[in-house]
């Protein structure tokens, strides 16, 4: 529409928003007010039935996912504090039946639905699953873009627990500099 110049026209202008109008969130309060006879496009059905590829699930976590480490105060840990790593995949509550799917795809890893906020969480904290299969499945088709390097420093978390170095201060103190430059903390480089 852009190269044939239609947006220029008011019913191109409304097209744009007729299909702005299903994205994400839809429309904004201005713009509802500005365009009040909005037609939502159409959006297809897509039923999903399985991963197609494990290059297509790394593909989606590099766009979708999240990899943290959590650090919690506890009085029950000898520090004071409790490490717990955790991979999260969230998608708007339509696409549930993926998460599912991803769920039986890795062995693991359980869907947690939000109706407030219309979402579906894919979420896996179990340190054995996540040291097994995720870690190993990203190895083997690894991520691109910024999420490889979140996925490096979860996995240097991940050995840091794995010799039980979270129980010492010194290896806290790693994780919490690690946790520090993951996801909005990584500086662009």
């Amino acid at each position: 529409m852009l190269h044939r110049k239609e947006h220029l026209s008011p019913n191109g202008l409304q097209q744009i928003v007729n299909i702005r109008a299903l994205i994400n969130n839809g429309l904004s309060d201005t713009l509802k007010v500005a365009f009040p006879h909005v037609t939502p496009v159409p959006r297809p059905v897509v039923e999903p039935s399985e991963i197609p590829d494990p290059n297509w699930l790394a593909g989606f976590v590099a766009g979708e996912g999240h990899f943290m480490i959590n650090i919690i105060k506890s009085s029950s840990c000898k520090l004071g504090f409790q490490v717990r790593l955790l991979f999260k995949i969230t998608q708007h509550s339509r696409d549930s039946v993926l998460m599912q799917i991803i769920v039986g795809y890795l062995g693991c890893g359980r869907c947690y639905l939000s109706p407030v906020r219309e979402s579906v969480d894919f979420l896996l904290t179990n340190f054995s699953d996540i040291d097994q299969k995720i870690i190993p499945l990203f190895e083997k088709y690894p991520l691109h873009g910024v999420k490889s390097k979140d996925f490096t420093d979860f996995g240097k978390a991940a050995e840091i627990i794995k010799v039980k170095g979270h129980l010492t201060p010194e290896g806290l103190e790693q994780l919490y500099l690690i946790k520090a430059g993951m996801n909005t903390g990584r500086a662009n480089t």
